[in-house]
């Protein structure tokens, strides 16, 4: 057995050596197992070897950062839920409330957002995060629209024989940083910044059964929405008013689901115009 220390050979079954005293293994304060002399952490529960080391804090498990996106987000929210709640019960209420998210959900589903907050009886959802796409906001539209025909149509089972259900929607498209918040906990992504809240108040300040968009949604969806203007809207926490547009519907071709290749890009005009000069040269 040879010392790692000062290289002097010893007889097998040594615990130490016979020329400097080193010990041919540490025993781990914490699991018992025997490790090398030059190791710091025990190789089987990662405990410190050195006694001096037990009082330092840990390295923290590296997160992955946050990401700065632009997203259409969209806050909806079921109208008057405490009273129903009082008349139906728990269980029955219960029920209510897993059939609606369960519906408001496919229609999310079916336009490619997603969902990382849910609120009792409402939820946010995001479009163009985590997965980016340059139509974030007719998404966003589109989705808004299917949630509030599939939950005010009242479902064709059991669920016609609950109460009338009204939603309110808000969306609002802006700027986000979209990821884990939750330190060395487990926590889904999320997205945090303004852009939230102010969906957040345009879904209460919208009336019940009708759909509520900022400024800069409009601004994107403008050429296939159809909107009445609002006004300049009041809203808790905002030192200005926002302008607000309630959404009426959307263009029939849109509505209807054009392809991918049949609708315009966005921000792409220079893009385009290099491609169109290409074609020429290459054919």
């Amino acid at each position: 057995m040879t010392c790692r220390r000062c290289g002097a050979t010893n007889p097998a079954g040594m615990k130490f050596c016979g020329h400097c005293g080193s010990a041919f293994a540490i025993s781990c304060p914490s699991c018992g197992s025997e490790n090398l002399p030059e190791n710091s952490f025990c190789g089987r529960c990662a405990a410190p070897l050195d006694p001096a080391q037990q009082d330092r804090p840990k390295n923290t498990t590296s997160m992955p950062s946050g990401e700065l996106k632009r997203v259409s987000m969209l806050f909806c929210d079921l109208v008057d839920s405490t009273r129903m709640a009082e008349r139906l019960g728990p269980e029955k209420m219960h029920e209510l409330i897993r059939w609606f998210i369960d519906t408001a959900l496919a229609a999310v589903n079916r336009y490619e957002g997603t969902v990382p907050q849910f609120s009792g009886d409402g939820f946010l959802a995001l479009f163009g995060a985590p997965m980016a796409h340059e139509d974030h906001a007719q998404r966003a539209l589109l989705a808004a629209l299917a949630i509030r025909e599939a939950v005010t149509g009242g479902g064709s089972g059991a669920e016609r024989a609950w109460p009338k259900l009204e939603i309110r929607i808000g969306i609002h498209t802006g700027l986000v940083v979209f990821g884990p918040v939750g330190g060395n906990l487990r926590m889904d992504p999320t997205a945090i910044g303004d852009a939230a809240n102010v969906a957040a108040r345009l879904q209460t300040a919208a009336e019940p059964g009708t759909i509520l968009i900022s400024e800069e949604t409009y601004r994107l969806a403008q050429a296939y929405a159809q909107v009445e203007r609002r006004g300049p809207l009041s809203l808790k926490g905002k030192r200005m008013p926002v302008e607000a547009y309630r959404l009426l519907d959307l263009s029939h071709r849109l509505a209807t689901g054009a392809t991918p290749a049949e609708r315009p890009f966005v921000d792409r005009t220079g893009e385009m115009a290099l491609l169109q000069n290409l074609v020429p040269a290459i054919s």
